[in-house]
């Protein structure tokens, strides 16, 4: 699974947002994709130390296993995803 902790007010997440919903596209049925939105959870956020966003956070079998802080090409999200074999 990807986690897109994200916020309406920030510009970095606003440049990453389509950047995530084509990966969520090009993925769709093999990885989930969600956004949360830090303002609306702050206690999610809390939780998993999201200090700066847009963070990109992988899960796999219900751990986190890797992130990503900032705005990235989709090219370096598509790498994450398959160094830690979130897809094949």
């Amino acid at each position: 699974m990807v986690v897109d902790f994200w916020a309406p007010w920030c510009g970095p997440c606003r440049m990453v947002s389509p950047v995530i919903e084509k990966l969520a596209e090009k993925y769709n049925g093999k990885v989930k994709v969600v956004k949360v939105n830090v303002d609306d959870n702050q206690d999610l956020a809390m939780r998993f130390n999201i200090m700066s966003i847009p963070t990109i956070m992988l899960f796999k079998e219900g751990r986190a296993i890797d992130q990503a802080i900032g705005a990235a090409p989709s090219e370096f999200y598509e790498h994450l995803l398959a160094k830690n074999r979130v897809v094949a």
